[in-house]
C-alpha cells in the first residue's frame, strides 16, 4: 500500500486556523455538555421514574445496560464507515448535518417524555439515533482540527479536547439535577417559573434537561454557518481511481494498523480496558443506589444529589488532570508510559472504590481516577498522530476507534448480568483488578515497548506487507 511507508506530512493550515478551531471548540463543547445532560437525566428517569423499587433491581441493571448499549454499539459499528466518509465528504457539512439532526430528534424525545408515553424500547430507539449521528459527527470533528491546527499547536488542541470532555463531567451532573428538580420547585414556589408556568405541570423535568440538549445542538449548528472548516482532497480520487469506494477506504485503514503490529497492541490494551471500564461505569447507579445508600442519606443527600456528586467529583478530576497536562506538555519520549502507568494506578483506585461504604471516600477515589484518563488518553493521540498520515486520518482513526471500543459495550452487556446477580460493589473491585494487572503485564510487551520506535516501526511494516508471514522484530 503506498500510503503504509514514510512519515506522515504535516498540511498547510490557514492563517487564521487557530482561531476557527476556537470557535469550533467552543460550540461544540457547548454541544457536548448539552448532550452529556440528556444522559444523566435518562439514567435518574430510569432509576427514579422507572424502576424505583427495590425488587425492580434486575430490571433496572437490564435497562441501564440496553440504554448504554444502544448508544455505544451504533457510535462503534458505524466509526469505519463515519471515517471514510469524513476523508471523503466536506466536514462542516456532514457536522452541521448531524447537529441538525440530533436537535430534531431531542424534540420528538421530549415530546414523549411530557405526553408520558415514553416507553424503554423506545428510549432506546432514540438513543441508537444519537449515537449514529455522534459517529459521523466526531469522525468529521476529530479530523478536522488537524486541518486547522499547526503541529508546534496540536499538543495545546489535544488538551483542549481533553477539558471539554472532563469539563461536560463537572457541569452536567449538577446542571441536570437541577433541570430535573425545577418541576417540583416551581410547584412550591421556591424558584421561578416560566411565563404561564409550563414547568411546574411536568410530572419530572427530564423533558427540561433533554430541552437544553436540543438547544446546543442548534446552537453548534448556527456556528457552523459562520465559520469555513477545511477538508482535505483526495489525489487517489482525483487521479482516475473512480472506482475507489468506502469499503476499500475502510481497508487501507485496517491494513495501515494490520501492517504495524504495536499500533494494534496499543488498540488492543485499549480494547481490554474499555471491557472493563463498560461494567464499571453502567453499575455506578446501582452502586449509588444500594451500596452508598446509607452514608449518603445519613448525610441528608438524595439519590440524585448523590449521583450528581460522584459525577460531578469524578469530572472536577479530569478537569484538573486535563489543565495539568497542557501546563506539562506530557511526555516528549516514552509516551506508552503515559498510557501504561495511568491505567494501572486507575485499576487499582477502582478496587477501593468498589469497597468503599462512603460516599466521601469514593468521591475522593473517583476525583483521583479522573485525574489520570486526560493523561492515558493524551498521550495514545500523540502516538497515533505522530505515526499517522494525515491525509488518512479519518479512516484510520476510525478502525481504531472500532477495534479499540467495541469491547465496550460487551462488557456494558455483561453488566446487566452481573448488576442482577452480584453486590455491585464486589463486582466494580474485581474488574478493577483485572485492569490494573492486564496493564501492568504490557509494561514487559516488547513489542509494544518500541512503537514510538519509528524507523523498526516502518521497517516493520515494510517486511509484513512485503512477506506477511514474517512477524519478527528486526
Amino acid at each position: 500500500m503506498s500510503e503504509a511507508a514514510g512519515p506522515p506530512e504535516t498540511p498547510a493550515v490557514p492563517e487564521r486556523g487557530f482561531r476557527t478551531f476556537v470557535i469550533l471548540w467552543a460550540s461544540q463543547s457547548v454541544s457536548v455538555i448539552g448532550s452529556a445532560l440528556t444522559f444523566f437525566a435518562v439514567n435518574i428517569w430510569l432509576t427514579q421514574m422507572r424502576y424505583p423499587r427495590l425488587d425492580q433491581k434486575p430490571q433496572l441493571a437490564l435497562a441501564l445496560s440496553l440504554t448504554t448499549l444502544s448508544y455505544f454499539v451504533p457510535t462503534i459499528l458505524a466509526a469505519p464507515i463515519a471515517g471514510a466518509w469524513a476523508d471523503r465528504h466536506d466536514r462542516s457539512r456532514t457536522m452541521l448535518s448531524m447537529n441538525l439532526g440530533a436537535g430534531l430528534l431531542s424534540i420528538a424525545f421530549i415530546g414523549l417524555l411530557i405526553s408520558g408515553r415514553l416507553e424503554v424500547w423506545m428510549l432506546i430507539g432514540f438513543l441508537l439515533c444519537y449515537g449514529l449521528f455522534g459517529a459521523f459527527h466526531a469522525a468529521s470533528f476529530e479530523t478536522s482540527y488537524a486541518m486547522l491546527v499547526s503541529s508546534a499547536q496540536l499538543p495545546r488542541a489535544i488538551g483542549m479536547m481533553q477539558s471539554t470532555i472532563a469539563l461536560s463531567s463537572v457541569l452536567s451532573p449538577s446542571i441536570a439535577a437541577l433541570l430535573i428538580g425545577w418541576p417540583a420547585l416551581a410547584r412550591t414556589g421556591a424558584v421561578p417559573d416560566l411565563p404561564g408556568a409550563p414547568i411546574a405541570r411536568l410530572t419530572d423535568g427530564t423533558a427540561v434537561a433533554v430541552g437544553a440538549d436540543a438547544l446546543t445542538f442548534l446552537l453548534a449548528a448556527a456556528a457552523l454557518l459562520v465559520i469555513h472548516v477545511p477538508s482535505p482532497r483526495r489525489a487517489d480520487l482525483t487521479s482516475g481511481a473512480k472506482d475507489k469506494t468506502l469499503w476499500h477506504d475502510i481497508q487501507d485503514g485496517a491494513m495501515f494498523i494490520w501492517h504495524r503490529r504495536p499500533m494494534l497492541w496499543l488498540i488492543g490494551t485499549f480494547a481490554a480496558v474499555n471491557f472493563i471500564l463498560g461494567p464499571v461505569t453502567v453499575l455506578q447507579p446501582l452502586i449509588v443506589k444500594f451500596n452508598l445508600a446509607n452514608d449518603w442519606r445519613a448525610r441528608h443527600f438524595t439519590f440524585e444529589s448523590a449521583l450528581a456528586l460522584l459525577a460531578t467529583v469524578h469530572g472536577v478530576g479530569g478537569l484538573v488532570g486535563a489543565i495539568g497536562l497542557s501546563a506539562w506538555g506530557g511526555l516528549k519520549r516514552r509516551r506508552v508510559l503515559g498510557v501504561l502507568v495511568p491505567m494501572v494506578l486507575s485499576g487499582g483506585l477502582i478496587v477501593v472504590y468498589g469497597l468503599s461504604s462512603m460516599i466521601v471516600r469514593s468521591a475522593v477515589l473517583l476525583f483521583m481516577m479522573g485525574t489520570l484518563w486526560p493523561i492515558v488518553n493524551a498521550h495514545s493521540q500523540a502516538i497515533w498522530l505522530e505515526i499517522t498520515p494525515r491525509e488518512i486520518q479519518g479512516r484510520i482513526l476510525s478502525v481504531r476507534r472500532l477495534i479499540g471500543q467495541i469491547t465496550f459495550p460487551l462488557g456494558t452487556a455483561l453488566a446487566g448480568w452481573m448488576g442482577g446477580r452480584f453486590d455491585p460493589g464486589i463486582a466494580t473491585a474485581v474488574l478493577g483488578a483485572c485492569m490494573a494487572a492486564f496493564a501492568l503485564l504490557q509494561l514487559v510487551n516488547p513489542m509494544l515497548m518500541r512503537i514510538e520506535d519509528r524507523a523498526w516501526l516502518e521497517g516493520f511494516a515494510a517486511r509484513s506487507a512485503g512477506t506477511v508471514t514474517d512477524d519478527r522484530a528486526g
